[in-house]
């Protein structure tokens, strides 16, 4: 009976946590057009689900895993991201404000091309990452595959 109990409990727990499921959805950013040699910038709009946050990239504490928006090398290269200022929070279980997100946030990279760089379409990834905590719990770290379209013009 005592197993049975526990493999009911390790079930439901397993059950509840692929029901969260990701709390973090993004929208892929809108194609970057860019001229040899020219920079622009794109916005990675970021939606929490509600009761969640996540630690902003500059998080209180040194132990906090802090949100991470990275690019890999491509036909443009990332030169500055910009994070929205972040909010103070107090929950019951930090001792003071987190440093967080919550809700619908933009994160904006500025990318740069090479002045030789080659014409056309072309594609660069990067990794969103995050640890998502609501006020009783957080979920295991997470890593998100971003895609960027990317259109070098004259």
């Amino acid at each position: 009976m005592t197993l049975l109990l526990v493999l009911s409990s390790l079930l439901f727990a397993e059950i509840g946590l692929a029901q969260i499921g990701n709390v973090i959805n993004f929208t892929p950013p809108r194609k970057l057009v860019v001229k040899p040699g020219g920079g622009a910038d794109s916005a990675l709009k970021v939606e929490l689900r509600g009761g969640y946050h996540v630690n902003s990239n500059t998080p209180s504490d040194d132990y906090l895993i802090p949100l991470r928006l990275t690019w890999n090398p491509g036909s443009v290269e990332a030169a500055g991201t910009v994070f929205p200022k972040p909010e103070m929070h107090k929950y019951s279980f930090s001792q003071g404000p987190l440093s967080v997100y919550t809700g619908d946030f933009e994160i904006v990279t500025h990318f740069k091309a090479a002045a030789k760089a080659a014409l056309g379409p072309a594609t660069i990834t990067g990794k969103l990452r995050y640890q998502a905590c609501n006020d009783h719990m957080c979920l295991p770290p997470k890593t998100l595959d971003v895609k960027l379209d990317v259109e070098i013009n004259p």
